[in-house]
């Protein structure tokens, strides 16, 4: 989060990466890496004048990101996973899965610069 304090515009902006970033590094601890230290998990982080992206991999054999129920879905998950995405997936723009669900990104719409002069 250090890294993007310098360019987010609002209170709402950060809390939304916040959550994002925490639930998908904790995806990938406690799944992916299955709590084992010795495995890695690599971030990345992207940020131009339109968009934060942020990248995770685990080591993990991943997922099948479909099975997890979708936002506006009525039934209310009960379980103890997917919660997690759902809630990624509730304040970013875009949340995609690859490597078969070890890796994930995170985009967020930056938005306009609050204030002026």
């Amino acid at each position: 989060m250090g890294v993007l304090r310098d360019y987010w515009s609002s209170e709402a902006e950060e809390i939304d990466l916040f959550l994002a970033l925490q639930e998908a590094l904790a995806n990938a601890v406690r799944y992916g890496c299955q709590d084992d230290p010795a495995k890695q998990i690599h971030c990345s982080v992207q940020i131009d004048p339109t968009t934060f992206t942020i990248g995770i991999r685990d080591s993990g054999a991943g997922f099948d990101a479909q099975r997890v129920a979708a936002p506006g879905n009525s039934t209310p998950n009960l379980s103890e996973s997917g919660r997690g995405i759902f809630l990624m997936r509730s304040v970013m723009d875009e949340v995609t899965h690859s490597r078969g669900g070890s890796e994930v990104r995170l985009r967020k719409l930056r938005a306009a610069p609050s204030g002026g002069s």
